[in-house]
């Protein structure tokens, strides 16, 4: 026995088949729109939007001035009328009656004095008679009272002096403290041998070296200088050296 199949000519899909099918035609239709979406993205980054200026045309109306009110006139107030016055009455001045002044007697006039008068002793006394000239000087006694009044005016300065010259206390402290120096003292020996006009000439650098020196002039003694017999006043320096040596 023979067995026979008959196969239809048309195949009938299975429901897997349709299902696969209709993924395949979402997945299509979302990648066609992703594509789309990138492009139109990179449209816009390319061409970037214009932006539309808009245009505001501002009208402004002029309006025509506010008319000012004009001031009210201010109304002047009359001052009041003034008080009258009262008259004020015056006595009628009285001119004072002049005094009838009374007339001076005439003096009698004297005698005019005769013109054989004495006259008025004169009071000036009388001058005294000159004093006599002295009597002339001897020619020799003139030059000399002339060279000692030169002589009182400007001292001599002389080398050396018949002087007794007082040595100077060199001072402790100067000494301790090595304080050397030399000082030079000028002093002018007078007509009589008295020294004066005692003066630091050049200081030794230190004070009490100094004061010593001047104080040993004023304890020295001098003869008068004399010159052609004659004395001079005569001008020295005294030089004082102070070291540790002597």
């Amino acid at each position: 026995m023979q067995a026979s199949h008959t196969v239809s000519a048309g195949v009938t899909p299975t429901p897997s088949a349709r299902m696969n099918s209709r993924a395949l035609t979402a997945t299509a239709a979302v990648a066609a729109i992703h594509v789309a979406l990138l492009a139109v993205v990179l449209t816009l980054r390319h061409d970037p939007v214009q932006p539309v200026l808009e245009s505001h045309v501002m009208t402004a109306q002029l309006l025509p001035p506010t008319p000012v009110a004009a001031p009210v006139a201010l109304q002047s107030i009359a001052p009041p009328p003034p008080k009258p016055t009262p008259p004020v009455h015056t006595k009628p001045k009285v001119k004072p009656t002049p005094t009838p002044k009374p007339t001076p007697t005439p003096l009698p006039q004297a005698a005019a004095p005769s013109q054989t008068a004495i006259a008025a002793p004169d009071p000036t006394p009388p001058a005294p008679p000159a004093p006599a000239a002295p009597a002339a000087l001897p020619a020799a006694a003139a030059p000399a009272i002339a060279r000692q009044t030169m002589e009182i005016a400007a001292p001599k300065n002389v080398s050396h002096l018949d002087c007794n010259i007082a040595k100077p206390d060199y001072p402790s402290l100067s000494k301790r403290r090595g304080e050397t120096g030399i000082a030079y003292v000028k002093f002018v020996v007078g007509l009589s041998g008295k020294i004066e006009n005692i003066e630091l000439k050049k200081s030794s650098g230190f004070s009490r070296l100094d004061d010593a020196a001047v104080a040993a002039v004023h304890a020295s003694a001098c003869k008068p200088y004399l010159e052609n017999g004659q004395p001079v006043r005569a001008a020295y320096t005294q030089p004082y050296d102070f070291n540790l040596n002597d």
